[in-house]
């Protein structure tokens, strides 16, 4: 596919986002499933349902534009996610993985910080309708970055051995 103009390139994006949100739907539950942290698996948990909510409010949007909702992968979150996997399974000690689980996670909130940053200055760039709700999205990953910052300062950083 070729992109030309602004309004195909943030088409593609949406459609990548929204493969963005269903690769982390998939690889939060194993997150939290080795987790360790009480605060760090309810958040995990939680924010399962808020990646289901951006999704459906993802396929909402590019449905507006008449595209279809899977037609680009997110490769980059794969790899971010495959990335968190093999960390969370190569360490042995839980503070430690703990640890890296909140980095990894932040490095997902980073990206999607930046996805939307670019999805919310293209659609208001476009006059579009939709740029409500992607701010809105962008503010729950800052949301979310931001509590990741606050357990990994407040137990798991310090709670684990140096």
């Amino acid at each position: 596919m070729n992109i030309s103009d602004l309004r195909t390139l943030y088409v593609t994006e949406l459609q990548e986002a929204r493969s963005m949100e269903e690769l982390l739907a998939e690889a939060m539950p194993q997150l939290a499933e080795v987790a360790t942290d009480p605060q760090l698996k309810d958040m995990l948990r939680e924010d399962v349902d808020e990646v289901r909510s951006q999704v459906e409010r993802l396929a909402q949007i590019i449905d507006s534009h008449g595209a279809e909702p899977y037609e680009h992968r997110d490769n980059s979150m794969a790899t971010i996610c495959a990335e968190a996997e093999k960390w969370a399974g190569m360490i042995d000690d839980a503070a430690v993985r703990d640890a890296a689980i909140i980095a990894s996670a932040q490095r997902v909130q980073h990206y999607e910080i930046a996805v939307y940053g670019s999805l919310a200055t293209w659609a208001k760039q476009l006059g579009l309708d939709e740029l409500d709700t992607l701010v809105a999205i962008l503010d729950e990953e800052k949301g979310a970055d931001d509590k990741l910052t606050e357990i990994a300062k407040g137990t798991v950083n310090p709670g684990a051995p140096t």
